[in-house]
């Protein structure tokens, strides 16, 4: 898989130009949903580089990244004279940047790709890495390829644009980096004012976490071994994000930091996490991301759905783990009674 180039921009239109510049190209189309086109388009449409680039909008928020969304970015490319030489530039969250990066990487059997996230979560997550895809059958992420986008550019004056509940979803998988970092980065996310956030300080530390991000998957780009350290939250998290899609959906990053409940929880019982920091990182979430409501009628309909985990093999649920901060146990395996009292835990604390 091709090494992506992250570029964390002081002049988004110079770094927008650079990046164009090294795909050859006949044609631009740009990818954006409903919110992004509203409050994000209007940064960069000006620039002379995108003069004559063709947009494509779909429908905003996850209930969108369906196959029907992805049908029509192909009808749009197809129909807008799109050849295997064009290239794509997604413009917008995780959504559009997983779904915009499957698109690209299966129309004509590839093209090159750009993406410029707007939101906290796709900055420190989605974007980086080469993880492309569609939720399909009720299940996150189902469907999707790993190929990375020709360049990443971070340019965090869209986090401007942002509401307080999309900070806390970006800023659940800084969370999960800095457990899987070092107690330094993880004290400085706990003791951070997630509710009245200082954006300068905020853009170093996304910087740091994307860091954490790039460092595992140049060291493990199709997770075969330790990328599976950022599945930390993720076999939970995805059961309660894919469960919610029956309710009211909910954010990413909530759901991950509701998985990082359970997760910790099977950390302590099953690996030697230290309980201190176990509740530390608990009261946190607690405090800033509350939680589902569920019951134990609830709990089958959960494990159905970690079943699903692409982490899995030969149908059985594989987490990733922690001995300490930094100390990743990956391919662990817990049972189902060991997986409801994780439940019980996230109801009860």
């Amino acid at each position: 898989m091709n090494r992506q180039k992250v570029v964390i921009a002081e002049n988004l239109e110079e770094s927008l130009n650079e990046a164009v510049a090294c795909c050859e190209h006949d044609r631009v189309f740009i990818l954006a949903d409903e919110t992004t086109e509203r409050c994000c388009l209007p940064v960069v449409e000006g620039f002379p580089v995108l003069q004559g680039a063709k947009r494509i909008i779909i429908g905003a928020t996850d209930t969108h990244k369906t196959i029907d969304s992805l049908a029509h970015v192909w009808d749009e490319l197809g129909t807008g004279g799109g050849t295997r030489h064009s290239l794509l530039i997604n413009i917008g969250g995780g959504m559009v940047t997983d779904l915009g990066g499957f698109a690209a990487s299966t129309f004509k059997r590839g093209i090159n790709y750009i993406n410029i996230p707007t939101t906290l979560l796709s900055m420190v997550d989605a974007s980086v890495g080469g993880k492309t895809g569609i939720n399909f059958r009720g299940l996150k992420n189902e469907i999707g390829v790993f190929n990375n986008a020709s360049t990443v550019i971070l340019d965090t004056q869209f986090l401007k644009t942002l509401d307080a509940e999309n900070i806390c979803s970006g800023y659940a998988e800084m969370l999960k980096h800095g457990l899987i970092s070092n107690e330094s980065m993880w004290a400085e996310l706990m003791n951070f004012d997630l509710e009245n956030p200082d954006l300068r300080q905020l853009s170093q530390m996304v910087a740091d976490s994307v860091a954490v991000k790039e460092r595992i998957v140049t060291e493990d780009p199709t997770e075969k071994g330790i990328r599976k350290a950022l599945n930390l939250g993720h076999t939970a998290g995805h059961a309660f994000e894919s469960f919610a899609l029956t309710r009211q959906p909910v954010l990413h990053g909530y759901a991950v930091a509701w998985g990082m409940v359970c997760e910790l929880y099977l950390s302590c019982t099953k690996t030697g996490f230290p309980t201190d920091k176990m509740h530390q990182t608990v009261n946190f979430i607690k405090e800033h991301y509350g939680k589902m409501q569920i019951t134990c009628d609830d709990y089958p309909t959960l494990l159905e759905l970690m079943t699903h985990d692409k982490k899995n093999v030969a149908g059985t649920i594989n987490f990733t783990l922690l001995g300490g901060i930094g100390d990743i146990r990956i391919n662990q395996i817990a049972t189902k009674e060991e997986i409801y009292e994780s439940l019980d835990f996230y109801r009860e604390s």
